[in-house]
């Protein structure tokens, strides 16, 4: 009967608690209780058993305002299953109402083969003239440039310098002892190139050969998230055919949020073992790092402030590796901020699509993170490198973006590794 049912059987053991409400931040945002888990969870029930209609305004307003950032599962001592079930309640409302035209214009030009390739090299292209730093700041166009610029590496040159020894530096460390396979993604690839250059760079060094996966297409998590759930299926399955169905090397994922995506495809196609067993090979790339010390860098001398990814915090349970990460590097001042683990409102597409209650759960983070002064802000994936790059930019706090492989791949370069 549960399985019948989908993901609403994830809501069963809810037992309405209330320990998920001060884990909540658009809760904390609002105050209201239908914009926790746990008022949610009553609306999703309701749906399911025919009591409110998915066009029913009063049920719609609070679901579309959920971030879906999960910080309420690992608080929850019932072990409900909250994402899942928001993922089968989008999935019925949207089959009611349909996409909103703005988010679905935003899959289409994001993760559609062909025009996403065209996107992003326009985006990379104007990101390259320095206009998005300049015209950053508050206001959906705005913010939509400072999201842009930070995107940027921090130092151009280095990278491609860097990318030019990746082979010619294999002299210079051991022989590898485990291959792995690099999940590339469509934002990651199309505006994070030097996080993947970083990545192949940083595992090198600690005894990992890194592999493409060939015909990897985009993760499914946009279109989960927004209620496509038979998309984000076609796309779970061509992920599937292109890293190996029967294969057993470990798939390394540099984005938060994709490796979520990924660690779910067994639940997101139930009736197919190899979602399954291609979801038990996934790694962030801190984790395979941590696993190898990892190897010490030289020192940089840098404030930096580690902000932890909704989706490697709540959802892939990752929460040490990152700081072993940053651990290895000799020097550098790691910061603690006040409720670091609370979201930061970028949530995929919802920065986009719902910016006010975006910018409402951004604003107290952005104060903290100006208290605490850092020179650098550390985060692992794309959407917080963006959200918390433009939200810093336009509140006037200097500090710069970037994942951290990237402070240890900077690390590795002033030690030698890649001469």
């Amino acid at each position: 009967m549960s399985g019948d049912r989908g993901g609403f059987a994830a809501l069963d053991s809810c037992v309405h608690c209330g320990f998920c409400l001060q884990a909540c931040p658009t809760f904390l945002a609002t105050g209201d209780e239908a914009d926790s888990p746990r008022g949610r969870i009553a609306l999703m029930r309701a749906l399911e058993q025919g009591e409110l209609s998915a066009d029913d305004a009063g049920l719609t307003i609070h679901l579309d305002r959920c971030l879906g950032c999960r910080a309420c599962e690992p608080v929850c001592p019932s072990g409900v299953g909250y994402g899942r079930g928001l993922e089968a309640a989008r999935a019925v409302i949207t089959e009611r109402r349909g996409t909103p035209l703005l988010a679905r214009l935003a899959l289409w030009a994001l993760t559609t083969p062909g025009v996403a390739g065209v996107v992003y090299g326009l985006a990379r292209a104007l990101r390259s003239s320095g206009l998005p730093a300049k015209l950053a700041g508050w206001g959906r166009l705005r913010f939509a440039m400072g999201m842009l610029a930070a995107t940027r590496a921090e130092k151009d040159g280095e990278r491609r310098r860097g990318r030019e020894t990746v082979a010619s530096s294999a002299l210079l460390r051991p022989p590898p002892s485990s291959s792995v396979l690099l999940f590339r993604g469509c934002v990651m690839q199309g505006l994070f190139r030097h996080v993947h250059d970083a990545t192949i760079r940083t595992l090198a060094v600690n005894g990992y050969a890194v592999r493409e996966g060939a015909g990897g297409v985009c993760c499914g998590a946009l279109h989960a998230h927004a209620g496509l759930l038979e998309e984000a299926r076609g796309l779970a399955r061509a992920n599937v055919a292109a890293l190996g169905a029967d294969g057993d090397e470990v798939i390394v994922v540099n984005s938060a949020g994709c490796g979520a995506m990924l660690r779910e495809y067994g639940h997101l196609l139930p009736d197919e073992p190899a979602a399954a067993a291609l979801a038990a090979r996934v790694r962030d790339v801190t984790e395979l790092l941590a696993a190898r010390g990892p190897a010490p860098g030289a020192p940089l001398d840098r404030r930096v402030a580690y902000d932890p990814p909704c989706h490697l915090l709540h959802a892939q349970r990752v929460a040490d590796a990152p700081l072993a990460v940053l651990g290895a590097i000799p020097v550098l001042q790691l910061l603690t901020v006040p409720d670091a683990e609370q979201c930061c409102g970028s949530a995929g597409l919802f920065t986009l699509v719902q910016p006010e209650m975006s910018r409402a759960v951004l604003a107290p983070k952005l104060e903290r993170l100006r208290a605490a002064a850092p020179q650098v802000v550390a985060t692992g994936n794309p959407g917080c490198v963006m959200q918390l790059g433009a939200g810093l930019r336009a509140a006037g706090v200097r500090a710069t973006l970037c994942h951290p492989v990237e402070l240890l791949d900077a690390s590795y370069a002033a030690a030698g590794h890649y001469a």
